[in-house]
């Protein structure tokens, strides 16, 4: 019985493996603004002001849509992500300066490499142990050159929980998704019920994201080198406010 209660932790633990390799996914986000976020990149762009030569990372890039369009300015990218089904979409982008690779963040990638490495769209904070949120974060420090520049770009945690929208129903096409969402044990946790009628079949994912807050993110960045220079609460770039900005950008320094 303690074996199989290992396993169940172990599946729990590892949730966005099975949940971003499956094509439901790719389906429930896929209209996710590509207009907007061309949109945020050249406001991000005019901020850093980074050199024609420089060299940018991208982790956890999913299917490469802001890496292609990083790519599409000049600038030399490499894209890494966990999900092997969003890297193959991602090769697919692939040139003279644009690649990518599948990788786990939480494991080195390159060190003292990159001027610049992003990671956007929520998408770090997937882990249950704070060992391994710093090895996430650790990879992207020690990617960049001394001095370079990281981009960190996550949920307002209290804003998104003032706001939360407990349950909803979105359908695409044959499949439904009926999605529960909480907050449970200082994270954000969503229940995806799919029912795909093309198939007459029914399963369920879920996604837990860990509720950080910008003082959660000081003590990480100090703690691996990295030192805040700037804050941000949307995609605009406007100033950021706990209570009511949607975003929580972080832009900092490799010390």
């Amino acid at each position: 019985m303690e074996v199989f209660n290992e396993l169940a932790v172990e599946i729990q633990k590892q949730w966005f493996k099975d949940w971003f390799n499956s094509p439901y996914y790719h389906l429930l986000y896929n209209n996710r603004d590509n207009a907007e976020a061309a949109t945020f990149i050249d406001k991000l762009l005019n901020y850093l002001r980074p050199t024609a030569r420089a060299t940018m990372l991208d982790v956890a890039c999913g299917t490469g849509r802001h890496s292609s369009y990083l790519a599409s300015k000049g600038y030399t990218v490499t894209g890494i992500d966990l999900s092997i089904r969003s890297i193959n979409i991602a090769k697919k982008l692939e040139n003279d300066h644009l690649s990518f690779f599948q990788h786990d963040m939480r494991l080195p990638f390159r060190v003292n490499y990159f001027d610049l490495v992003f990671n956007f769209f929520t998408s770090f904070g997937y882990f249950d142990t704070a060992r391994e949120n710093d090895n996430a974060l650790r990879t992207m420090r020690n990617a960049l050159k001394p001095g370079g520049c990281l981009v960190l770009d996550y949920l307002n945690s209290p804003y998104v929980e003032a706001n939360l929208v407990p349950y909803e129903v979105k359908e695409k096409g044959n499949v439904v998704f009926d999605i529960v969402r909480e907050v449970n044990d200082g994270k954000f946790q969503k229940q995806i019920n799919i029912l795909d009628r093309s198939r007459l079949y029914r399963t369920t994912f879920t996604e837990n994201v860990s509720a950080f807050t910008l003082h959660d993110f000081e003590e990480m960045f100090a703690n691996q080198g990295l030192q805040i220079t700037d804050i941000f609460g949307d995609y605009h770039f406007n100033s950021y406010d706990e209570q009511h900005s949607p975003r929580l950008i972080i832009i900092a320094t490799k010390q």
